[in-house]
């Protein structure tokens, strides 16, 4: 007789402070079983545990300055397999038919760019039959597998876009567990104040998390978006209820400003004297795209006779920005390049600002004489980017002013 799958099933992601040590790992276990126990099946992404990648990352260097992409990948991919494997030992204890599974064995296919790679493809079909015969599947995160079967990562925050990834391929419940209760307007350790949010849509998690905010990775919310995926934030510590990222319009009261972030350790480049020609401007833009550098904050001042152009980069993708501008300005002469850091920027996010009037207005107000270098806006954003000094107070005078 056929095994038939419960008709409840749902995606947990428990992230690397929630798998530290092994009584963590139980307190998982406990909690997966207990969503067993209710009529559901479950398939469990999990993180390397505590600082296992930094450390892996940290005896990289030890070898090497400069660890070739494949063998770092083949290293990383070993943090997740241990908890993997251990919370199905865990699992097993409590009764649970559970099997642990690697990138390779969950049929997770991705690009084939390692340390950065993309998810194309879940084999929805060997995850099904694999449920059939267990109560929980344990599958590694922040990993997958080539054509060629070549494993790969897919960049820091990756177990995020694991488990959306295949909730979205599966088509069920995401909820993403951490060492936090939820989303709050404010990372609370910087302003202890902060509220929690019950809901909040795509657009304003997807802005706070470019921003900087490092609740859910900007990636898993692009994947929950599309798919109309439900993602559910919570701690695994606590059975307190967290926030729910939705789609805009099944939210009943959208605030002007939802949220505040910032985002350290940037780097503000300015190429100065650039002759007036948008054709060389944008092959800077496509050279630095084809390096698959991350720009923001861009900012072009023609004042009839050159041009200037300034944007921010994260300070350790300095080095490779140089590499890249020197390859389109090759053969020009009179630029010059500054690089200016020691810089951070503040951000503050909300759908209500569609429609609200004067958040500009208050958000200048409420930042008063700070020095100010670069602002950058959208429909639901305002960005600006300032010294790294001003930035608590900052913090505390937006949160202040927009009631976070």
């Amino acid at each position: 007789m056929k095994k038939v799958i419960a008709p409840y099933a749902v995606v947990q992601k428990y992230g690397g402070s929630s798998v530290a040590d092994t009584e963590r790992i139980l307190n998982v276990a406990r909690r997966v079983a207990a969503k067993v126990g209710s009529g559901s099946k479950a398939i469990v992404v999990v993180s390397a545990m505590g600082k296992t990648t930094d450390n892996l990352i940290k005896l990289s260097k030890q070898i090497t300055g400069e660890p070739d992409a494949r063998e770092m990948d083949m290293l990383l991919v070993t943090g997740e397999q241990i908890s993997a494997a251990l919370l199905a030992m865990a699992l097993h204890t409590l009764g649970l038919r559970s099997k642990s599974l690697n990138a390779f064995q969950a049929g997770i296919k991705t690009t084939g760019r390692f340390t950065e790679a993309k998810i194309k493809l879940i084999n929805k079909k060997k995850l099904e039959s694999l449920l059939q015969d267990n109560d929980a599947l344990v599958v590694t995160g922040f990993q997958g597998v080539t054509d060629d079967d070549e494993l790969t990562t897919l960049g820091r925050g990756g177990s995020d876009t694991s488990a959306v990834a295949l909730a979205a391929g599966m088509q069920y419940p995401c909820e993403i567990y951490s060492d936090v209760a939820g989303i709050y307007t404010c990372d609370p350790k910087l302003y202890p104040s902060a509220k929690k949010v019950r809901y909040i849509s795509y657009d304003e998690m997807l802005e706070l998390a470019a921003s900087g905010a490092k609740v859910l990775h900007s990636r898993a919310v692009e994947i929950a978006k599309r798919y109309n995926i439900t993602v559910y934030c919570g701690s695994s510590f606590s059975n307190e209820e967290g926030s729910y990222v939705v789609n805009e319009d099944t939210m009943i009261e959208k605030v002007v400003v939802s949220g505040l972030t910032t985002m350290d350790n940037q780097t503000q480049v300015v190429v100065k004297k650039l002759p007036v020609d948008y054709t060389l401007l944008r092959s800077i833009f496509e050279k630095v795209a084809e390096a698959e550098l991350n720009i923001d904050m861009i900012s072009i001042i023609n004042n009839g006779q050159d041009l200037s152009v300034s944007f921010t980069i994260i300070d350790e993708k300095k080095k490779h920005l140089e590499a890249a501008l020197k390859k389109v300005l090759k053969g020009f002469a009179g630029y010059a390049i500054e690089y200016n850091t020691g810089f951070v920027k503040v951000s503050v996010v909300g759908v209500g600002m569609k429609s609200g009037i004067g958040v500009a207005a208050d958000f200048f107000k409420a930042l008063n004489n700070i020095p100010i270098r670069l602002v950058t806006t959208s429909e639901i954003k305002i960005s600006c980017l300032m010294e790294e000094k001003y930035k608590q107070t900052a913090i505390n005078a937006l949160a202040k002013k927009f009631k976070l």
